[in-house]
C-alpha cells in the first residue's frame, strides 16, 4: 500500500510542478486577473486606483520568487517519493531529498512574511505620503510549517546519518 501511496504522491507533486509554471505564465498575460486575486485576497486597505501596471509585474515577480522556492521543495519530494514507489526506502538519496525538501519548506515558511512585508511595501509606493503601508503578517500557520519543516530537517538528517552507518557496517561484514 505505502508503495502505491508513494507513486500516487510522486504523481501529485509531478502534476503541481507542470501545472504551476503554466498558470503563473498565464497570470502574467493575463496580469488583470492576478491583479483581481491580489485585492480579493491581500486583506490591506491599499489604493488600488494608485497601482500602477509596473508594481503589478514587479509583484507578479516577486510571487514567482516566493512560490519557486516551494515548487524546488516540491521536486525534491518528488524525487523521495518516486524512490519510495520503487522500493527503494531510506537509501542515502531519498534521505537527501527530504532533507532538501525540509530545507525548501523551511525557507518558504521564512519567505512568507517578508513576501507580505515587500507586497505591502510595493503596493502602497503610490500613496501619498504618511499613508503607505508597512505590514508583516506571522500566523500559527507559518509556526506551525516552521516546526513541521524542523522536524522533518531532524528526520531527515538522522535519516543520512544511519545510512552512513549502515553502509560502515555493510563494509565490515
Amino acid at each position: 500500500m505505502s508503495r502505491q501511496l508513494s507513486q500516487v504522491i510522486a504523481f501529485g507533486c509531478i502534476a503541481v510542478l507542470i501545472v504551476a509554471p503554466l498558470v503563473a505564465l498565464y497570470l502574467l498575460i493575463n496580469i488583470d486577473l492576478f491583479s483581481e486575486i491580489v485585492k480579493n485576497n491581500i486583506g490591506l486597505p491599499i489604493h488600488w486606483e494608485t497601482v500602477s501596471g509596473v508594481q503589478w509585474y514587479s509583484l507578479w515577480f516577486l510571487t514567482l520568487c516566493y512560490v519557486s522556492t516551494g515548487l524546488t521543495g516540491i521536486y525534491f519530494l518528488r524525487r523521495a517519493f518516486s524512490g519510495f514507489a520503487k522500493g527503494e526506502f531510506f537509501n542515502h538519496v531519498n534521505s537527501r531529498a527530504l532533507r532538501l525538501f525540509s530545507v525548501f519548506l523551511f525557507v518558504q515558511a521564512l519567505a512568507k512574511p517578508l513576501h507580505f512585508l515587500l507586497s505591502s511595501i510595493l503596493l502602497s509606493a503610490n500613496h501619498p505620503a504618511g499613508q503607505k503601508m508597512l505590514s508583516i503578517s506571522l500566523g500559527s500557520g507559518e509556526v506551525k510549517v516552521i516546526a513541521l519543516a524542523i522536524i522533518m530537517w531532524v528526520m531527515s538528517d538522522l535519516l543520512v546519518s544511519a545510512n552512513k552507518l549502515e553502509n560502515e557496517n555493510k563494509q565490515f561484514v
